[in-house]
């Protein structure tokens, strides 16, 4: 990154004409105001804006609906039954995967449940789950449940510990024989500090751990290896940085090691579109799971989802996927770290890492002046600027690199300031 910065829109200004990315905002609907003005919307994190070319995606396949009804599963362009599959290339070279290791499948929740179901196979000497202190509330009670399914008390089978590898380091080396899994998010939700996911699945590796990702904040905001890191399994949602829409099904990595039985036959809660395709439709008894992450499918997908997220891959795709992305959004971010430190200085604290390596485009805010933060949360959105609010007093604000501006992000801070 060519730092130091300059002040001044025009700077800003400059930086948006020299963007080779610059031109995917206009493949988005920018939200307005009730004047008409274009919102400065830094809320990606929480869900993403709509691609232009989704009502088309969508319309082919309502068209088909109308026109085929049920022939539409074999017959048509892009057929319902095998429809997934379009997804799995442009899923993988996101996550860093091979096609075979993601599906695209059900709900983030639900597919941690899935996961579990294989990969968490407690003993009473091994059954405890290494969780983060702060863990998005979805991740906590899915593990807590799941550790009283098998019959241990959840106090003291989650351990909990704080988003710092060392801590982890020393986590693991003290009580990594009783750990089964650990399971972290790639990015912390609140503070918005990215995990060294590689690292740490190494470390949890080396002491017999099973290591699974929550990747809600991280796919389509980092680069991702998941294949080359040797990370057992992942779940992300498609609503957030990958614009798929409120709601929108899930995405879901294994390795091959474990999705093509290298290593053993892992359980799982088996359902009918897991099932060997070849003899899905003879209707026996007896579950012959597809290889790879397609063998955890329970249900026939949503095609309409499908068809939003397969819209939003595509413009990911047309813009050479993330390393350009994140090129962008590591310059973006620490503009805004730039100016919120010259504009505003110690009236905010920036509780994301200064680090580039930790973060990913979020910036979490913690206001320390006269006003509250709820308070200038307020008085900005009444400005045209959505960012959201997690208690109890941080404001998150993510400039998306397919979307956003230089411009946005200088005119940001100067009604955040005038809010102050």
């Amino acid at each position: 990154m060519s730092e130091p910065f300059q002040p001044g829109r025009d700077f800003a200004a400059a930086l948006d004409r020299g963007d080779p990315l610059g031109r995917f905002r206009d493949e988005f609907h920018i939200p307005r105001t009730e004047s008409g003005d274009e919102e400065i919307y830094f809320a990606g994190n929480s869900l993403g804006l709509l691609p232009r070319r989704t009502r088309r995606y969508l319309d082919e396949e309502l068209e088909k609906w109308k026109r085929l009804a049920v022939k539409a599963h074999f017959s048509g362009e892009n057929p319902w039954m095998p429809y997934h599959e379009l997804l799995a290339s442009p899923m993988a070279r996101l996550v860093g995967a091979s096609p075979s290791e993601v599906v695209t499948m059900n709900s983030l929740t639900v597919n941690l449940h899935l996961m579990m179901a294989s990969f968490y196979r407690p003993t009473r000497e091994r059954h405890r789950i290494l969780i983060e202190e702060h863990a998005f509330p979805s991740d906590d009670y899915a593990m807590e449940s799941q550790a009283k399914i098998h019959g241990f008390d959840a106090a003291e089978a989650l351990v909990r510990v704080r988003s710092d590898t060392a801590e982890i380091a020393r986590t693991l080396e003290r009580d990594g024989e009783s750990i089964a899994l650990v399971l972290l998010p790639g990015v912390q939700y609140y503070t918005g500090r990215a995990f060294e996911i590689e690292e740490i699945t190494r470390l949890a590796h080396a002491k017999g751990c099973v290591a699974g990702w929550d990747l809600a904040h991280a796919a389509g905001n980092l680069v991702l290896r998941l294949h080359d890191w040797n990370v057992d399994f992942a779940v992300w949602c498609t609503y957030k940085y990958l614009n798929s829409g409120p709601g929108s099904v899930g995405g879901c990595f294994v390795h091959e090691w474990h999705g093509h039985g290298v290593t053993r036959d892992l359980p799982r809660l088996a359902g009918w579109w897991g099932h060997d395709k070849e003899s899905r439709f003879r209707m026996e008894p007896g579950f012959r799971p597809i290889p790879g992450a397609e063998g955890w499918q329970v249900s026939n997908p949503p095609i309409l989802s499908l068809a939003a997220i397969r819209a939003s891959l595509d413009v990911f795709t047309e813009a050479g996927g993330m390393e350009p992305l994140r090129e962008k959004s590591l310059r973006l971010t620490a503009y805004l770290e730039w100016l919120l430190g010259r504009e505003i200085g110690d009236s905010v604290e920036i509780l994301t890492p200064a680090d580039p390596d930790q973060r990913g485009c979020q910036l979490s805010l913690r206001v320390k002046s006269k006003a509250s933060g709820r308070t200038v949360l307020e008085k900005i959105e009444a400005s045209g600027v959505v960012c959201d609010w997690r208690e109890p007093d941080v404001i998150r604000v993510a400039p998306v690199p397919l979307y956003n501006r230089y411009e946005e992000v200088h005119r940001f801070v100067k009604i955040l300031r005038n809010a102050m």
